[in-house]
This record gives C-alpha cells, sequence and structure tokens, in this order.
C-alpha cells in the first residue's frame, strides 16, 4: 500500500489506479464480483444520492444486511465517502437492537428483505425516526446509481469510519467508534504479519457486521490490495469447493468453522486432496480460543497451517498473532501485533511473567471513545492511555500471551458475545420462573455454551421443554441455553449478588 495513505479514501483511491479492474469482491451466491475501479464510481454515486436524501454530509448510515455484493459495497463506500457507518448484529435481541438504532444517530437504514421481520420486532422500541431502504444484498446495482456522481468529500485521518455495538455484562450494547486512523493501522499491521500483498484472496464466511468480518477479511484485504470472498454464511459442503474454485491464498476462520469442518471430514469424507489446496497458505483462527487438540487435528487432516489469533473490537480487531514458523504455540493467541501489551494487577501495577492478571493494550489501532458514554469510556483506560481488556491473562518468558478466563463474565459463543443477564432476563419473562442465571460453559463447536439454572415460583411447574420452547421464542435459538438446571437456590456472595461461576459446580451434577 502506498505510504502516504493517511484514511480509506486515499487507499480506494490509489488501488482504482493501480489496479483499476483487479477484483475487490467475490460474491459467489449469485457469482457476482466489484473491482476496486467500480467501487471507487459506486462510492460517488451513493454519496452523491445520499446528499439528495438529505442525509448529513459525515452522518452515521445503519447496515441490517447478510453478506453479499452490496453489503460490502456499503460498508466500504460509506466509510470511503466520510460518513460513519453502523452495521447492526443480525443476531441481536429486540431490545438491543432498539438501543444500538437509537443510539447510533443513524440517518438511514439500509436492510434486506429476509431481516425485515427482526427490524420490526424492535422498531416499536425506538424513538428516533430515520430513513429505511430495503435492498437486496445480492443486487448487482444499488438505488443510488441513478444519481450523478461526486467527487468525494475530503476524508481525515481522525475521522469517525465505523461504529459497532458490543454487548457489555449489563446486557446494554456499548458503541465502539472506530476512525480512519485507527482502520489504516488495523489493515497495515495485519497485512504485514501475515506478509499478505495484491496476489491474496481471503475466503471468509464471517458477517459484516462482526468486527473479525470486518477488519480481518474485509478491510484488510482491501488495504493490501488483495481479493475477498465472501459467501452469505459458512457452509460445510461449499466451503472447500469455494477454496478450490476461487483458489484462496488465505482462509479465515473461527473455532466452530473448524470444529465442523474437522466432523465434516470424519464422518461424511467431505476433505480434498491436499494437491487441491495447495493454493491455501495459512489459515487463520480468533474471536474465540481454539483448542490446542482440534487445532492440531486440523492441521493433520487438511495440511494446513493454522494461525490463532484474537482480537477484539474495542482494538479494530487483532492485537495477538502467533508468529508464521515454528515458535508457534497452540493454545495460546500468540504475540502483540500491532499494539503494546502488559499484564496488571488489582492495582493497576504491571506483574511480572507467569503471572495471572488483566491483560492491558495501547496502541494506534486502539479507540479513542465508546461513543456518547464519557463513564465507561473513563473505566475502560488509564491515565496512560492503556485500555484495560477484562480478559485475564499471563504473559510467558517468550513474551507469548495466554488467556484464562475473563474479568467480566461475557459469553463467548461462535465468537459473538453474550451477556448472561440477557438470558437470564428472558427466562425471567417466564410466568413460571422466580428467579435464574446463566453461565457459559465449554463447548467443542461453539468455544462456549449456555448453562441457565432456574428457580421455579413455589408451587409452579414447567418441563425444560416447554421453557426451551419459550427461550426460542424470546431470546432466538442462538441465546437458548443448550443446558437447564432447575435447583433450589442460587449461590450468592455477602452482597446478594449470583455468584456465577460457582454455577460450573453444577455442570455435572
Amino acid at each position: 500500500m502506498h505510504q502516504n495513505a493517511g484514511h480509506l479514501q486515499s487507499v480506494l483511491q490509489y488501488w482504482a489506479q493501480e489496479l483499476a479492474n483487479q477484483v475487490l469482491l467475490y460474491a459467489p451466491e449469485p457469482n457476482l464480483t466489484i473491482t476496486y475501479q467500480a467501487l471507487l464510481i459506486e462510492a460517488e454515486h451513493l454519496h452523491a444520492w445520499l446528499d439528495a436524501q438529505g442525509i448529513s454530509p459525515y452522518g452515521h448510515i445503519g447496515l441490517f444486511m447478510h453478506n453479499g455484493r452490496q453489503t460490502t459495497t456499503l460498508f466500504l463506500a460509506t466509510m470511503v465517502g466520510g460518513r460513519v457507518i453502523t452495521p447492526f448484529n443480525l443476531l441481536a435481541p429486540p431490545e438491543q437492537l432498539a438501543y444500538a438504532l437509537d443510539h447510533s444517530d443513524i440517518e438511514i437504514l439500509f436492510y434486506a428483505p429476509k431481516n425485515r421481520d427482526a427490524l420490526q420486532a424492535a422498531l416499536p422500541n425506538v424513538k428516533r425516526r430515520f430513513l429505511m431502504i430495503e435492498l437486496d444484498p445480492d443486487a448487482a446495482v444499488g438505488p443510488y446509481m441513478d444519481s450523478q456522481a461526486k467527487t468525494l468529500p475530503p476524508v481525515k485521518p481522525e475521522q469517525g469510519a465505523l461504529l459497532m455495538y458490543t454487548s457489555g455484562t449489563t446486557g446494554t450494547p456499548k458503541g465502539v467508534l472506530l476512525n480512519h486512523a485507527n482502520l489504516m493501522h488495523a489493515g497495515k499491521s495485519v497485512g504485514a504479519w501475515h506478509s499478505l500483498s495484491q496476489r491474496d484472496i481471503v475466503l471468509s464466511s464471517l458477517p459484516i457486521y462482526h468486527i473479525n468480518g470486518q477488519c480481518i477479511s474485509t478491510i484488510t484485504p482491501f488495504y493490501t490490495g488483495g481479493g475477498i470472498v465472501a459467501p452469505h454464511h459458512f457452509s460445510v459442503s461449499a466451503w472447500w469447493n469455494l477454496a478450490v474454485r476461487y483458489q484462496a491464498t488465505w482462509i479465515n476462520m473461527v473455532p466452530t468453522i473448524i470444529a465442523y469442518l474437522i466432523n465434516a471430514a470424519k464422518s461424511s469424507g467431505i476433505r480434498p486432496s491436499t494437491a487441491d489446496l495447495k493454493s491455501i497458505r495459512f489459515g487463520r483462527s480468533a474471536s474465540a480460543p481454539l483448542p490446542p487438540e482440534q487445532h492440531k487435528e486440523f492441521e493433520a487432516l487438511f495440511g494446513i497451517t493454522v494461525i490463532e489469533a484474537m482480537g477484539m473490537t474495542e482494538s479494530s480487531s487483532m492485537v495477538f498473532c502467533n508468529p508464521h514458523d515454528e515458535r508457534k504455540r497452540y493454545g495460546s493467541p500468540g504475540l502483540p501485533c500491532g499494539v503494546e501489551a502488559k499484564v496488571i494487577d488489582s492495582s493497576g501495577n504491571e506483574i511480572s511473567n507467569q503471572l495471572i492478571g488483566e491483560i492491558c493494550l495501547r496502541g494506534a489501532n486502539v479507540m479513542h471513545t465508546y461513543y456518547k458514554n464519557d463513564v465507561e469510556t473513563q473505566k475502560a483506560f488509564d491515565a496512560d492511555g492503556w485500555l484495560k481488556t477484562g480478559d485475564l491473562g499471563m504473559r510467558d518468558d517468550d513474551g507469548f500471551y495466554f488467556i484464562t478466563g475473563r474479568l467480566k463474565e461475557l459469553i463467548i459463543k461462535g465468537g459473538e458475545n453474550i451477556a448472561p443477564r440477557e438470558i437470564d432476563e428472558g427466562l425471567l419473562k417466564h410466568p413460571a420462573v422466580l428467579d435464574a442465571a446463566a453461565v457459559g460453559i465449554p463447548d467443542d463447536n461453539y468455544g462456549q455454551e449456555i448453562m441457565a439454572c432456574i428457580i421455579l415460583k413455589e408451587g409452579a411447574s414447567c418441563s425444560e421443554e416447554e421453557l426451551r420452547g419459550f427461550c426460542h421464542q424470546n431470546l432466538g435459538k442462538f441465546r437458548t441455553p443448550k443446558i437447564m438446571k432447575f435447583v433450589e437456590e442460587l449461590p450468592r456472595g455477602a452482597s446478594g449478588k449470583v455468584q456465577r461461576l460457582k454455577l460450573l459446580e453444577l455442570l455435572t451434577v
């Protein structure tokens, strides 16, 4: 990438000139592409169209769509023109989605027809009003192409570009505002770490409403002049066919995908020959811990080296990554990448190697603020600008980091953050439930699953089957607890707060 590029607009202008007709995006359904030059042209039309709709020059745009040609176009083109994009989580419960739609200050929302019902469930609780445009993610041309193109307005590195909502322990989402400089640094550091160039093509089914799908799968290839293969969603039967068809040079996965691919290879024989996969230089796993046994088994089955990494929304994704050589550590997210890192004790003092404490980060890809939330911003940073991640872990004598748990009690299922309180509150809506508490438990496929302990009201009765159906309706299938245990009481501390980790003792009871 040209060294003088200071924001995403300059990146696109550079590649549109240098690699005019090179494909940036391959959308397998229904076999559409977009080149760097075409993206620049569409960005110029999009922003002229937004101007005509009365959208503020640097206003906020919402996106509620699954992967597709239009989804990626809107995601990148919005930021390129200086406006802020907010891709909303398609799996968010209606209350969380409503909060984010209100809080984000979006002036227009693009949504897909298949997501209309989820949007309608949230809208009654949304106080603000904004323009809503239904758009097929697979459309070859957006409605904005009817407008007269305009030269894009100037963009500055410190301008906001991406606003993402992440679940907190209270269940109320926090808005992470990342600017162009954050995203540029992320693209540069990830690209350099993995030695990515214009010749590289990534296969990734990770959704564009997730920071991994945004910064690793989309912004990094965009920064390095590479290509992206982005199917709607992950499919075991299609995955390797796509890798071969597009000659992917790397694959971006989460542990859930790795588990499914292993299971399919062993149970159904879905396993291409090593020769078919010779274009793939490496696989990458992040968003949840990768069990060492699965890591080794995947490499043995498919002959593909997997590099484990770790990131977070507040840091534009990747902050730790394993090296591409014999130093790689199984069970570790690796060495600091693009950031400084340290481990502190409860008093905020840096501690020695091998001791467990809270992991802190500082660097050019770390956010500056939670959007419209000074209280949480001040809690998150110390006086020297270190971000307190809430992750517990330690550093070994070779500089590798290991994660041992979380200060916060988020459940991380398949790379998605779920606040336990969301599950509690969903269960408490059932008329027979007196009290409930959820906790994350280990799971081979998702990294973590959900266990809920439930106290029924005196004289009330409710079967697990009935409660599961209730959860499907109120929380969605993804957030429905895998294990439900009916108990007499919940473990509580002196203050009366539920001690969630003690619920794990009930797992084998």
